[in-house]
């Protein structure tokens, strides 16, 4: 789909912080004309049923593209894809999961062009890397769930600024798997790649995901960085 055929923002009614603006701004791009012949019920379902999704589908967009102005117009992007396509879903199965794979494909297809290459991390950094055990190694009054300890400690800003900071195909497991809450089933439907994929991309990223924890948590002194400490004689 062109850029020229996205419903143009009114700058001066909507501006591109108001979650109001942009839910108005995507449920009306099914209202335009267009080459679709869906019936006026079949219409009034894919609105009735599309709009609840709106604010899972923009907080991935936001992690996706790491920029509002974009995951605004990914949404939009994936409402009008999704409702002129609408004929061929069948009803009854999991409409979020077909909406994701949509948002996924645009995402892929349209603006990871705009950005460079995704940062690409190797094997052996995350493979062996747990939490639990670097922080009970660290600090030895860290009891029963210090993993669970550091997330309390941490904000929320910065849980979700170690998601967005994970290379793409991790960072996209992550989100449909522990933020949104898919199945390994539904996530190899939407990322269109087998399920022992999505099973060894959600590992490695939630091994690297905890690691930059890590990180976060010695950066708040959270947790004491064993290697700035000097040797005692």
């Amino acid at each position: 789909m062109s850029p020229s055929k996205r419903t143009p923002r009114d700058s001066s009614s909507c501006s591109p912080s108001t979650r109001r603006c942009w839910r108005r701004r995507a449920a009306s791009t099914v209202a335009e004309p267009t080459a679709v012949n869906l019936s006026s019920a079949d219409k009034d379902r894919f609105v009735e049923d599309a709009a609840p999704l709106l604010d899972p589908l923009y907080s991935a967009a936001l992690r996706m593209t790491r920029n509002p102005a974009d995951a605004e117009d990914l949404v939009q992007d994936t409402m009008l894809r999704a409702y002129r396509s609408f004929d061929r879903f069948e009803p009854g199965t999991n409409l979020k999961a077909w909406l994701f794979r949509i948002m996924t494909n645009a995402y892929i297809n349209i603006y990871r062009k705009r950005q460079r290459e995704p940062q690409q991390i190797s094997q052996e950094e995350v493979e062996d890397f747990d939490l639990y055990q670097e922080l009970k190694s660290h600090d030895p009054q860290w009891e029963a769930t210090p993993e669970n300890i550091v997330l309390d400690r941490l904000l929320d800003a910065d849980i979700v600024s170690a998601i967005e900071d994970l290379p793409e195909q991790f960072r996209f497991a992550v989100i449909l798997s522990d933020v949104e809450g898919f199945t390994y089933a539904e996530m190899a439907e939407i990322m269109d790649v087998p399920m022992g994929t999505v099973m060894s991309r959600l590992h490695r990223g939630r091994k690297a995901l905890q690691k930059r924890l890590l990180q976060l948590a010695r950066e708040r002194g959270i947790v004491k960085d064993q290697s700035k400490q000097q040797p005692t004689t």
